[in-house]
């Protein structure tokens, strides 16, 4: 039986245990502990015992054939009717991944009336598409969605299944992964097979960004992860690819549950252009010496038609919002084009601007660690070179056309 056991026999009654519990579990009735529904089985306690009188007892999980497992999936996950970016990159990432493991890559389509979408998994790399429509599907209340990964899961037996790190993905991942008794690694941004025990590493960065972790699960499937939106690569669409559309039954709903859950409004966000989708980021650092150089950022930015990243230290500051924080603490990039001003490139920031095709460097230390990336490199005074930048193309007679010819020729 699973719970906090107090060893009868052991316990002297002294109450160091009751003064360590935070959670008011345990108190002291006729010289001995008891504990009472408020555990929630965090440990403490064991290690204040000096007479070893606590334990917690696990009811062991039934044993499984790990080896019936078979496959990588992806969920792509769709709104109104449209399939989000992420999932195009999470078939890139899958089409490694399933090469190194030599089976099939998967997608899951779940919504109503998005048939007309499946052929595009197909095109950027799944080998086939479970196709579910129902109307419950139509809009994302995680609870129509549960029962469905779970029975699927239980059938088919996937070895992984990956989700984008989205709003409704983090919503439902968990909820699937603790159905089905299994971990699940959040926000990742590196994914990789271990090429001597096959396991999936899952890499995500921990401590506020200050470290990374590599999470395994050797014992549970399927392995589970959430991973950033704009970390992986796209692939080329691959018109010539085939696959299977496998249309899979939407199952037995509980009246009682559906009728419990009630869409009252839906409220869809106008579309901005983030750092996220962007083509074209002119991103500082510190190295911009002071708040008000911020204005001669969003002023190149503008003149190139592009947005403002910055880097971590200037959102704690106060400079900048989060929104536009690039790196693994904020927002993982991959722009056409990407310029940075007094950034020296710490790790974290380094890891977020990876999928970048072009970077443009500038910085006074020629030793600094984002010239290792940068496929352009300027030594100079950061706001010496920004101002030049926008007296020239302030200069420029119609310069915006300008700008749409360069990011056709970034294209």
């Amino acid at each position: 039986m699973t719970g906090l056991k107090i060893h009868q026999d052991k316990c002297v009654g002294c109450g160091l245990c009751v003064k360590t519990c935070a959670a008011d579990a345990l108190a002291i009735q006729n010289k001995k502990a008891v504990v009472n529904e408020a555990c929630f089985l965090c440990g403490m306690c064991l290690d204040s015992c000096p007479f070893k009188a606590i334990s917690i007892e696990k009811q062991a999980a039934p044993k499984e054939d790990l080896s019936a497992y078979h496959g990588i999936w992806i969920y792509a996950e769709q709104q109104q009717g449209k399939i989000l970016q992420v999932a195009y990159e999470l078939l890139g990432k899958g089409q490694e991944l399933a090469k190194q493991k030599g089976c099939k890559l998967t997608a899951l389509l779940f919504g109503n009336d998005v048939a007309n979408e499946a052929q595009s998994l197909i095109a950027y790399g799944a080998d086939e598409v479970l196709l579910c429509e129902h109307p419950l599907l139509d809009t994302q209340i995680g609870e129509n969605y549960i029962d469905l990964f779970d029975q699927l899961i239980q059938e088919r037996k996937p070895e992984i299944l990956l989700f984008g790190a989205t709003g409704f993905g983090r919503s439902i991942a968990p909820r699937i992964a603790a159905r089905r008794q299994t971990g699940l690694t959040a926000d990742c941004t590196i994914l990789e097979i271990d090429p001597v025990k096959g396991l999936l590493n899952q890499t995500r960065p921990a401590f506020g960004g200050n470290l990374m972790a590599t999470i395994i699960c050797p014992n549970h499937r399927p392995q589970m992860a959430t991973v950033r939106p704009g970390i992986m690569q796209v692939q080329p669409c691959d018109v010539t690819h085939t696959g299977e559309i496998i249309r899979v039954d939407y199952p037995d709903q509980d009246a009682s549950k559906t009728a419990s859950i009630e869409l009252l409004e839906q409220v869809i966000a106008a579309h901005v252009n983030t750092i996220v989708d962007a083509d074209i980021i002119i991103s500082a650092g510190k190295g911009i010496g002071s708040q008000k150089n911020m204005e001669l950022v969003k002023r190149l930015a503008e003149l190139m038609g592009g947005v403002v990243g910055v880097s971590r230290p200037l959102v704690d500051i106060g400079w900048s919002e989060y929104q536009n924080q690039v790196g693994q603490t904020g927002s993982t990039v991959s722009p056409k084009l990407l310029i940075t001003f007094g950034i020296s490139g710490a790790i974290q920031h380094l890891a977020g601007i990876g999928g970048a095709k072009t970077i443009i460097a500038v910085n006074t230390d020629p030793e600094a660690p984002i010239f290792s990336v940068a496929h352009y490199k300027v030594v100079a005074d950061c706001v010496e070179i920004l101002k030049h930048m926008i007296a020239n193309l302030e200069a420029l007679p119609e310069n915006g056309l300008l700008i749409e010819e360069s990011k056709d020729k970034l294209s």
